[in-house]
């Protein structure tokens, strides 16, 4: 059976990153943005990053601009702002499709395991994006920026959050698996 750790993705820098190097440890696969309400995310995302990497946590952000353009930059602005706004130490990787017939690939494969629950009980939220994206709900796409995949240390898919969700509130399931 495939694994997320049979991917691979590019680097800001063009170079080549082989997700069977998370193998063993437990990753958190988010699509992000820098023009998005939800960027403040990154903030919680550095911080869960700190205090678990030594326990065995990766995060891997995948840039992307297919929701209102909200990352229109290149990489290397995108790397400059993630740094000088919220200090991230984890990879921001290059700028990827998560949706339609160009999606990175680890992104089909992560869609396809874990499908998602994006409805109603996302409050204002839901409403918000459903007047943007009335084809959001029930479906397998990925919704929004900052939606996060929960990566097993063996490559399996264990959860995905929908992107209202920060990453204070998914703490305890990371740690769980850890």
């Amino acid at each position: 059976m495939p694994s997320a750790y049979d991917f691979a993705a590019t680097a800001a820098d063009g170079s080549q990153v082989l997700l069977a190097d998370c193998e063993g440890k437990v990753a958190l696969v988010v699509n992000v943005a820098s023009k998005c309400g939800l960027t403040p995310q990154y903030e919680g995302l550095e911080s869960l990053y700190r205090e678990d990497k030594d326990r065995g946590l990766e995060i891997l952000a995948f840039p992307c601009n297919q929701f209102k353009e909200q990352e229109p930059d290149s990489d290397d602005e995108i790397q400059a702002f993630c740094k000088a706004a919220y200090d991230v130490t984890f990879p921001v990787l290059a700028k990827v499709d998560v949706n339609g017939p160009t999606a990175d690939p680890l992104f089909a494969f992560l869609r396809l395991q874990a499908p998602g629950d994006f409805g109603p009980k996302y409050g204002d939220f839901y409403k918000a994006i459903s007047t943007i994206r009335p084809d959001a709900d029930g479906t397998d796409e990925v919704k929004w920026n900052f939606t996060k995949f929960l990566v097993g240390r063996d490559g399996s898919v264990i959860k995905r959050y929908e992107p209202p969700v920060s990453p204070s509130e998914i703490k305890a399931d990371v740690e769980q698996y850890l």
